[in-house]
């Protein structure tokens, strides 16, 4: 692209070099945030809290993958364009998260001649109990049972072995048994 005197200009270098310059890029940082902020704000429901996280997700990120910027846009809607990624990929966590939790109320733990409190407190103790394993342990029992991956895939989701995982998983079902007397075998 040629400037008002004839001078090629690229679009990208501009963003790269004023993320690698500290004073031009918090000067620049201090004016672009309040548009980034205000739109995420306003897709995020009014949430302070969210739009303060993904609007630092998306400026991390476009510093991150500055050299990649192509320059057709300016700046801050690129980034605008990254928070609202990183904003459908929180409401779609948050969306499995739920289904994940609404599997666990609705496994087998109810059975038919139970009355409501039972199952109030069925769920009360499942939650507790899988409360009370380490992280993982958790995590692979949910990958496996809730959401429904192999052992492979659950082993390639949470970076261990097959076998690691099988230990795994072996250890989480005894400590949910454990914590959870009179539970599911």
């Amino acid at each position: 692209m040629a400037d008002g005197g004839g001078a090629v200009v690229d679009r990208e270098a501009p963003f790269a070099a004023l993320c690698d310059d500290e004073r031009a890029f918090t000067a620049w940082y201090e004016r672009a945030l309040p548009r980034v902020y205000g739109f995420v704000h306003g897709r995020a429901g009014g949430d302070d809290s969210l739009s303060e996280e993904i609007t630092a997700q998306a400026f991390l990120e476009a510093v991150r993958a500055r050299r990649s910027f192509d320059g057709r846009s300016d700046p801050v809607t690129w980034i605008c364009s990254i928070a609202r990624n990183r904003l459908l990929d929180h409401y779609r966590k948050e969306a499995r998260e739920q289904a994940r939790h609404l599997r666990l109320i609705v496994t087998d733990l109810n059975p038919p001649e139970t009355t409501e409190w039972d199952r109030i407190d069925q769920r009360e103790a499942v939650v507790s109990a899988l409360a009370t394993l380490p992280p993982l342990e958790r995590n692979a029992l949910m990958l496996r049972y809730l959401d429904g991956y192999s052992v492979r895939e659950t082993s390639r989701l949470i970076g261990r072995s097959e076998a690691a995982t099988e230990s795994l998983l072996v250890r989480a079902r005894d400590r949910v048994r454990a914590a959870f007397p009179g539970g599911p075998e």
